[in-house]
């Protein structure tokens, strides 16, 4: 199956979700994640598979949400006002959560970037494999965003966490797997034979014990607060979004007149040593 803006197939004992927009980095604009969340839910209710597979097609995983998309004629601007952001954000934690509601585990094989929206979603991925070219990072507060999920605290630590959540920082395949953001990192070349290698093995847990398990490692993490974590972020960041920063608003400029690479290459050009 090659059409279609997310696609799914099987393979033996695993279900594999494939992102098919390459020629924009595989970002989330309001398609794909629609088709991402049924991908999730076919995949999910499967009698045929016990484990599932998230990977993409392209240089790259995926670049965070489509930021450059244009907005619908006649719909009000979502910043407008602290509710509108929030009720605008709110989807956003849903489906990104989605691969931790599942009942089965997903793995996700990604390369090249893991950014905003992609990067909280691997993030909430049960494993992750990395090629070695992958990089990862959430800079969206260089431009005065948050993203909806703010997950990465309870990945890999607070300090670090704050580190790269405060400056908008990348850091590559070795340093995230170091921080124990991934399991594996392997050349870019096996990255397709080695992450399905990896689910195959899993495959053959019984299905009942791999759900049973996430489950309780999941109920660990809520008893945690976990899940009240994300949605508290959720609460407090979503009313940045209708806020007028000097730099938001500058970069927002840029994006209109010159498109969003040239406001991205305008505000990465102030941080670079």
């Amino acid at each position: 199956m090659t059409d279609g803006i997310v696609l799914y197939e099987t393979d033996d004992k695993v279900g594999i979700i494939t992102l098919n927009r390459p020629d924009k980095l595989n970002a989330i604009s309001k398609e794909l994640q629609q088709a991402l969340t049924e991908a999730f839910a076919t995949a999910d209710a499967d009698p045929a598979t016990s484990v599932v597979l998230l990977r993409a097609e392209g240089r790259s995983f995926c670049a965070g949400y489509d930021i450059g998309a244009r907005p619908e004629p006649g719909v009000a601007d979502w910043r407008s006002n602290p509710t509108t952001a929030h009720a605008h954000l709110a989807p956003q934690l849903e489906f990104e959560m989605a691969p931790w509601l599942m009942r089965k585990p997903v793995i996700a094989a990604v390369q090249g970037h893991v950014l905003g929206g992609g990067c909280e979603l691997v993030m909430l991925c049960d494993m992750t494999i990395a090629a070695d070219n992958a990089t990862f990072g959430e800079p969206e507060v260089r431009f005065s965003a948050v993203g909806p999920a703010i997950v990465m605290p309870m990945i890999i630590g607070y300090k670090k966490a704050r580190e790269l959540l405060y400056f908008g920082d990348q850091i590559d395949a070795k340093a995230a797997l170091d921080l124990g953001m991934v399991n594996r990192v392997v050349p870019l070349a096996e990255l397709h034979e080695a992450s399905l290698k990896f689910a195959k093995r899993l495959s053959m847990i019984s299905p009942e014990a791999l759900y049973g398990t996430k489950r309780a490692v999941n109920r660990v993490a809520d008893a945690s607060g976990f899940r009240t974590a994300l949605y508290a972020g959720l609460d407090v960041c979503g009313p940045l979004y209708a806020t007028t920063t000097e730099l938001g608003a500058r970069f927002r400029e840029i994006a209109q007149s010159e498109g969003v690479p040239a406001a991205v290459r305008w505000r990465s050009a102030q941080f670079k040593e």
